[in-house]
């Protein structure tokens, strides 16, 4: 079985969150996600990472991923032809 080379993490949120409480959540995302490659033996800071929002009306949901290693790549490589 191949080893995975991305990993996600979604929360769902309140708009009307203060932006201190919104700050405070991203910071718990990065720090979990760096968390979760060093358990699955990835180096974080050999990863890229993306945020994306997706709006649900008053709330929205925050995708925090990570690319490695073949992963890493095909997304740059995405991001320099678009």
């Amino acid at each position: 079985m191949p080893k995975p080379t991305q990993a996600h993490m979604s929360r769902t949120i309140s708009k009307s969150q203060p932006s201190g409480a919104k700050d405070m959540t991203k910071r718990q995302m990065e720090y979990y996600m760096g968390a979760k490659l060093i358990e699955v033996g990835v180096n974080p800071k050999s990863a890229i990472y993306r945020w994306s929002v997706e709006d649900k009306g008053s709330r929205e949901v925050w995708t925090y991923s990570a690319y490695w290693s073949d992963s890493k790549e095909e997304l740059l490589q995405k991001e320099q032809e678009s």
